[in-house]
């Protein structure tokens, strides 16, 4: 039997909310291995103006603990 864990994880991209995705696995599995999936809890974005100048994610990454 496998035993998981999940993390909170908050991140952020200029780009789009995919990106913010892709960033918050990438920093997490810096230290966290066995990462399983990530599940988008959140979305949100930072206007200025008209423009949306940053999107946020709050992902909920499971892994498997050793």
């Amino acid at each position: 039997m496998a035993v998981l864990k999940v993390i909170e994880v908050l991140a952020n991209s200029n780009q789009s909310w995919e990106d913010a995705a892709r960033n918050a696995v990438k920093e997490a599995s810096k230290s966290v291995k066995n990462i399983r999936s990530a599940y988008i809890n959140e979305q949100t974005c930072v206007v200025n103006g008209d423009n949306i100048t940053q999107f946020r994610v709050n992902v909920k990454i499971t892994f498997e603990v050793n």
